[in-house]
């Protein structure tokens, strides 16, 4: 095997003149050999080249051979086929890709053509083709795991983009993720953002793992009141200020026992913005292959990708399967997670994941929400009265449970267009 070496300690002219000392006698053959740093197979090759042609002699590289790098036509035909389609996602400004993923390109080749290769040999072909852009220097961000119990914080946070350039809207994806594990909790898309949609989460979230010590989700209006940013919420007056007013997010907590802390910045947020770069990369690329046009075909590639990445990926911080670090720490009794309980008075949990609102009983037992009209029950004029409201979104029906004294009065059905509920 040649010096690796060669072509870069020694120009092409000085091989040829060691070469043409050994063939004229001038130097013995193990001179030449040390002179060069050769073994003897590779110097003697060198030495039927200068003598098959001096002047045609070129000194090369040293090739090795790698009989397992090779692949077949076929598979690399598929890989450009693939790069093809990445290339035109990054080329469409309104989808969220910037860069090439080749791990996604592995993956589609090995889940749809059953064909395996390696991340290098991808990135060799693409440089090749000039499906390769270089990165970029990127903001450092705090991803070091800063809890020491499963449940002891969970980041929460919403991300708006169009996941299909089939689909002209933009589709909200929401996410909870829990700071020990680094497990999604809960993931799902939504035509609308609304307080509901946050709300719909928690409760997915809590009734499947129990109420968590915090919740840490940004500023947004939905999660917190901030004077002179709301000014369009019924709570802006001089005498409110930030954080003064509970938003139905935070009530809803507070009523599992939660704690919401609030982040004052997006770097802050690094964590929960490594999956959502995952999610959203992978998201996208899938509906892009798969011609994916309605909302619910891009909720079950949401749901498979979530599963590879909590059960069957490893964590780049944690260096562990999210899921299975979560399912030990609850066994080793490292978690913060709560059963959930529902405390008197409340007899559902439709009293506590809900929308909340308050009216005054007038002098006909008779309250306005929202244009309609209710009659109250076991009521007097002048009563406050506390609504709970559970939207349902496949009946496009809202339960309104009235509350009067710690008891429940009366649970009546209103439509949610008269409402106004944009669910």
């Amino acid at each position: 095997m040649p010096h690796p070496q060669l072509h870069k300690r020694l120009s092409e002219e000085q091989v040829k003149v060691i070469i043409e000392n050994y063939v004229s006698g001038e130097i013995s053959a193990s001179s030449a050999r040390a002179s060069l740093g050769l073994k003897r197979s590779w110097f003697f090759e060198l030495v039927r080249a200068y003598r098959h042609g001096p002047d045609a002699f070129r000194l090369q590289p040293p090739k090795r051979g790698n009989g397992h790098l090779k692949i077949s036509q076929t598979a690399e035909a598929l890989i450009l086929k693939e790069l093809q389609k990445e290339k035109q996602l990054i080329e469409n400004k309104d989808m969220p890709v910037t860069s090439y993923n080749y791990s996604a390109v592995r993956d589609d080749l090995l889940k749809q053509h059953h064909i395996r290769v390696s991340v290098p040999t991808i990135i060799a072909r693409a440089k090749d083709y000039d499906f390769y852009l270089p990165k970029h220097n990127q903001k450092i961000h705090d991803r070091e795991v800063i809890t020491n119990f499963a449940g002891e914080l969970i980041q929460h946070d919403s991300s708006h983009h169009q996941w299909s350039p089939f689909v002209p809207n933009k589709w909200y994806l929401i996410t909870s993720i829990d700071d020990y594990s680094r497990g999604l909790l809960f993931a799902d898309l939504f035509e609308h953002e609304s307080s509901w949609a946050h709300i719909s989460s928690i409760e997915s979230t809590i009734m499947t793992y129990g109420c968590p010590l915090k919740y840490y989700p940004d500023q947004h209006s939905i999660f917190r009141f901030v004077k002179d940013r709301d000014k369009s919420t019924p709570w802006q007056t001089a005498q409110k200020f930030t954080g003064d007013v509970a938003t139905q997010f935070e009530r809803v907590l507070k009523d599992c026992g939660t704690e919401v802390i609030h982040a004052l910045s997006p770097q802050a947020k690094g964590k929960v913005e490594r999956p959502y770069r995952w999610l959203q990369d992978r998201i996208v690329r899938t509906c892009a292959k798969e011609h994916i046009t309605e909302l619910n075909d891009a909720r079950k590639v949401l749901r498979e990708l979530v599963f590879q990445y909590n059960h069957r990926w490893v964590h780049s911080t944690t260096k562990e399967i999210p899921m299975r670090r979560l399912e030990d720490a609850i066994r080793e009794d490292k978690s913060l997670f709560r059963p959930f309980t529902i405390q008197p008075p409340y007899q559902s949990s439709k009293d506590i994941f809900c929308l909340r609102s308050q009216r005054v009983v007038n002098a006909y037992r008779k309250i306005t929400f929202k244009q309609i009209e209710l009659v109250v029950p076991k009521s007097l004029p002048r009563d406050t009265i506390d609504l709970k409201v559970i939207p349902n979104v496949k009946k496009g029906l809202a339960e309104i449970r009235m509350w009067n004294r710690n008891e429940i009065v009366s649970v009546q059905l209103a439509r949610h267009e008269d409402l106004g509920l944009d669910i």
